[in-house]
């Protein structure tokens, strides 16, 4: 029943509501998809934010920093991808890799860690003063389903390229990626910008609850 409302209420409703946002062009909206490996970020772009017009939609990857892109501050690429008015921007991943990763790989010091958490937060809250609406949804995998996930990416001849080495890493560091991510999420849920946390094992549930929470954000603009 929830795939068939995705695909008959949910998405109409969706490309009604950006088209709204396009026409009136004092107002922004980030997407935020954060989660771990093979928790359905490009799966959900494909679903969910494919219903939109993609003359409005904006979509970043934030994956590895460049040489060059460490060199500066680290939310300088994230300043880079933000909406025009009247745009969608969608992250998959976004700047809390910069904070998570490196909490989790001991590249940093925690009060580095600490200072970019802070920074984060005042950085959404200044986009939010800017009329920047953000929603973030914190996509969130088992164990169990993500170990099948990979595995899949090993057997099907056409999924194998988004398998890597990075994948092995997430498994072996699966414990300190959730404690990361659970005191970095914690840290940034604020009133301005909440976090939603979707359940991904079933792929059908975070497609039809992230169009949900997005086409209730987007309603709440009027």
């Amino acid at each position: 029943q929830a795939v068939r409302q995705l695909q008959d209420e949910l998405r109409p409703a969706l490309f009604d509501a950006h088209e709204l946002l396009m026409a009136h062009a004092d107002r922004r909206v980030v997407l935020v998809l954060q989660g771990l490996d093979a928790s359905g970020k490009s799966g959900t772009i494909k679903h969910v934010v494919s219903a939109m017009n993609p003359v409005g939609v904006r979509v970043s990857s934030f994956k590895q920093p460049t040489s060059e892109e460490e060199a500066e501050p680290f939310l300088a690429r994230i300043e880079r991808a933000l909406p025009e008015p009247g745009e969608l921007a969608v992250f998959d991943r976004s700047h809390y890799e910069d904070a998570i990763v490196p909490a989790v790989h001991e590249r940093q010091s925690d009060d580095i860690v600490d200072a970019r958490v802070d920074a984060i937060r005042r950085f959404e809250e200044d986009l939010v003063a800017d009329g920047v609406v953000i929603v973030k949804c914190l996509l969130n995998v088992s164990y169990d389903e993500q170990r099948e996930r990979f595995l899949s990416r090993l057997r099907e001849p056409d999924k194998q390229w988004k398998f890597s080495d990075a994948d092995l890493e997430t498994r072996r560091s699966w414990s300190h990626f959730v404690a990361a991510y659970g005191a970095v999420i914690g840290r940034t849920s604020t009133e301005l910008a909440p976090w939603h946390v979707v359940p991904a094992d079933r792929k059908w549930y975070r497609n039809w609850a992230v169009a949900q929470i997005l086409l209730d954000a987007l309603s709440e603009l009027h």
